[in-house]
């Protein structure tokens, strides 16, 4: 295949946590088709492996968010590749369904453990390298922070803690002259996705609503791509996610009257299904892998 390279992204410098698979995966690919360099970060040492091949030999590191002093070391080692860094996307993420009352309370803990400590870490130990005109933050949200869902608790408070996160690092990062934006998707299709929401619980609890469907990925990359060469506040896939998020409140109000009837066999079915995080986590109790 052959580069097509942008000129706002030439050269630029480009770590990505979460690059083994998803979107992180597909968007190392893609900034380096647009002649960036890119490095990654994850979780999964076979699929960052491909994934950084895919990116041109782009180098990589296994590093669990989560673990502050791994996540720096892992940072700098990785800046140091490129030469700086000019783009962190801190696309590192998991999610699982969660009864609130009678679930397993190790999946808010573990949830809350990844995507919002380790979205931290990342800022904390990216921060340095990008606090400079051009430098550019991206961390990865959700329509979920805004429009909340049965048996999505956990993801969706993970990741309202992000967007609070992002508006607190805007401000502090404004006089370097670094920007910082947020990324907020629906439902892409992800494996993310699929493991996330292709079960009976989640069957039975959006039995009551007709669903726009899964969205491609494509429009999504794009958009983050043309987001990064912008240094955009907000990037957003598919196109109404943004009309949505405006009435948040009320698009809340109806998605939740329209499924409390499949709610409470849901909720039965939730508290007894051995589902699997998003991507295993290498610290949790086996309870809490399937």
């Amino acid at each position: 295949m052959l580069c097509r390279t942008t000129p706002l992204l030439a050269g630029r410098r480009v770590l990505i946590t979460g690059g083994g698979r998803g979107i992180g995966r597909a968007l190392a690919v893609h900034m380096h088709e647009r002649g960036a360099r890119v490095a990654l970060l994850g979780l999964e040492p076979e699929r960052l492996q491909e994934a950084a091949a895919e990116a041109g030999d782009a180098p990589w590191r296994f590093c669990d968010v989560a673990d502050h002093h791994a996540t720096r070391a892992a940072i700098d080692d990785l800046a140091g590749s490129l030469g700086g860094l000019d783009v962190v996307v801190a696309n590192a993420g998991i999610g699982r369904q969660l009864p609130l009352v009678g679930g397993d309370p190790a999946v808010l803990a573990t949830t809350l453990r990844v995507n919002v400590v380790g979205t931290g870490n990342t800022i904390d130990a990216a921060g340095p390298h990008v606090a400079h005109p051009g430098g550019y933050v991206l961390l990865t949200s959700s329509l979920g922070a805004v429009v909340h869902l049965p048996l999505m608790g956990a993801y969706s408070a993970s990741k309202a803690a992000v967007e609070a996160l992002a508006s607190t690092l805007r401000q502090e990062l404004h006089h370097t002259g670094a920007r910082v934006g947020v990324a907020s998707f629906a439902e892409l299709d992800t494996e993310m996705t699929r493991r996330g929401f292709d079960t009976d619980a989640a069957r039975a609890a959006l039995s009551g609503l007709t669903l726009t469907g899964v969205a491609p990925l494509g429009p999504a990359v794009d958009a983050v791509e043309r987001g990064i060469a912008r240094r955009s506040r907000r990037i957003a896939s598919p196109a109404w996610v943004p009309a949505v998020r405006a009435i948040a409140p009320v698009a809340t109000a109806v998605v939740a009257r329209r499924l409390r009837a499949g709610v409470p066999e849901a909720l039965r079915i939730a508290r007894d299904e051995r589902v699997p995080f998003t991507t295993e986590q290498p610290d949790a109790p086996e309870r809490m892998r399937a």
